[in-house]
């Protein structure tokens, strides 16, 4: 044990001394950086700017092109925070950061101010304060800025092959903010059997949040075949998707208004019934009230973000009877019908989840 702490201590060492070294070369690759862009070698060269020369042939990126012609041209201007890194008291990476807040504030900028909070805090948060700075002496260029960000806001949306929805996108700070905020709370972990990782508890929660903890606005045709389950139905169809399981089917109608249309064979509309919702008014208040919650074990997700499903399917001929009836939040709702999941029901109210039935190799053939 004493020899790992010993090995441990010799190679933290290494490392710091090692960054010393890097963080003093960055410096000269600074300077030289800087130099450089002032010169016509790249354009000799053939390339479009010198940032792309520097780009290319020192395999760098293009913030990092950047970061490394700013702290180059402010040099002479941060000679104090310049020596603190030849002193070992703050980093390259604190310096890039001062020369970046330099950048954006101009004759304003005041390294004695700044200097102090380098030496305290990490790169990431000195990046903090250094905004603050920003803020305190021009709110208005800071707002101005901010702004711009928020008109560079964008989502771009495309249907894969499979029918799956591509999100890509870039939101401003406020903006994204706004965000996470909403989807954090909705993406924690919910009970039991929640092995998801972060990024797909995000996607769901992205869901949730966009159905506003109610059922969507979703017009879905089908068959009553392809609602039975029958072997043999077509899916169902719904605007902006790929065409839907029966089981997805099922836990859409679990909770949400039937319109029947019958068409004749030449698909001419021939009937409309009224429409008809499944769990509404008093029992659906009575739901809510005897449950609070989703009813999935260890599952929190209120009332008001959560499906009534049927443990007896309506269209089994199931009732809207509460003993029939429990609240599961969205994704315990999808296990069930589309995962495979069991609810059980006990006598006390008690619900017992079943997870799929699980199949080793196939069945023994016969002799």
């Amino acid at each position: 044990m004493l020899q790992m702490v010993d090995r441990g201590a010799l190679l933290a060492q290494q490392l710091i001394e090692n960054q010393r070294q890097v963080d003093l070369l960055l410096l000269e690759q600074s300077r030289l950086a800087a130099e450089f862009v002032q010169t016509d070698f790249w354009d000799w060269e053939g390339s479009a700017t010198p940032y792309d020369w520097i780009r290319i042939n020192c395999h760098l990126t293009s913030n990092t092109v950047s970061d490394r012609v700013s702290v180059g041209e402010r040099m002479s201007e941060l000679p104090q925070s310049v020596q603190a890194v030849q002193e070992r008291q703050i980093g390259f990476a604190h310096l890039a950061v001062m020369a970046r807040t330099a950048d954006a504030v101009g004759k304003a900028f005041d390294e004695t101010k700044l200097l102090p909070l380098a030496r305290e805090y990490s790169p990431g948060k000195f990046h903090y304060k250094c905004l603050h700075y920003r803020h305190s002496v021009d709110a208005q260029a800071y707002a101005q800025e901010q702004e711009e960000q928020a008109q560079h806001n964008r989502i771009d949306l495309s249907t894969g092959e499979d029918g799956c929805l591509l999100l890509n996108g870039v939101l401003d700070p406020v903006g994204g903010a706004a965000v996470r905020t909403a989807l954090e709370p909705l993406a924690r972990k919910s009970g039991e059997h929640d092995d998801r990782l972060l990024p797909q508890r995000y996607g769901d929660a992205l869901v949730e949040l966009a159905s506003g903890g109610r059922p969507a606005n979703i017009q879905v045709t089908a068959t009553i075949e392809t609602l039975k389950g029958l072997a043999g139905a077509a899916g169902a169809e719904m605007e902006f998707s790929l065409p839907i399981s029966s089981a997805s089917l099922q836990r859409r109608a679990c909770d949400c208004s039937v319109t029947r249309v019958l068409l004749s064979q030449e698909s001419v509309v021939i009937d409309i019934g009224r429409s008809r919702r499944m769990i509404r008014g008093p029992a659906r208040k009575a739901l809510n009230a005897r449950d609070g919650h989703c009813r999935w074990p260890g599952c929190e997700r209120p009332a008001s973000w959560c499906d009534g499903h049927h443990i007896v399917h309506w269209i089994e001929g199931g009732t809207n009877e509460p003993n029939n009836l429990v609240l599961l939040c969205r994704r315990h709702h999808r296990m069930v019908h589309e995962g495979g999941w069991q609810l059980v029901k006990c006598d006390d109210g008690q619900i017992i989840t079943l997870a799929p039935t699980i199949t080793f190799g196939l069945p023994r053939a016969p002799d």
